[in-house]
């Protein structure tokens, strides 16, 4: 399982990157990993208020759909749009495939480090 040290982690297996106080969201490998295939990313609009551990959207995969969870609260800045053509982008790379880019955050989840959030995962396998 592939978890860069320079991200944090939500249990709901979205990571968290701060750029120059936007906070940038995606999927974990983990998450992709276990939804499989993804078929579709329902994106949320920009300018939208999203909570801490709230439903921001949903990911499809040929497994299932999973409400993808809000680390931050805050507004979203940008949605990925790429991801409407080629969902596939968070299999290939979840890394760098971003879902949304968020400003003004009031509030984060509690959120773990590489090490700690895969002990998380293993214990979820």
């Amino acid at each position: 399982m592939n978890n860069p040290t320079n991200l944090k982690y939500a249990k709901s297996h979205e990571w968290v990157k701060h750029e120059d106080g936007i906070a940038v969201i995606g999927i974990s490998d983990f998450a992709q990993s276990a939804l499989g295939d993804v078929v579709y990313v329902g994106l949320p609009t920009v300018g939208t208020q999203v909570t801490a551990g709230e439903s921001f959207g949903d990911v499809e995969s040929v497994k299932a759909v999973s409400d993808l969870i809000c680390p931050v609260s805050g507004v979203i800045c940008a949605v990925n749009d790429e991801l409407d053509n080629a969902p596939e982008l968070l299999n290939e790379d979840p890394y760098s495939a971003w879902i949304i880019k968020v400003e003004n955050v009031t509030a984060e989840e509690e959120l773990l480090d590489a090490a700690a959030y895969e002990a998380f995962c293993a214990e979820e396998e």
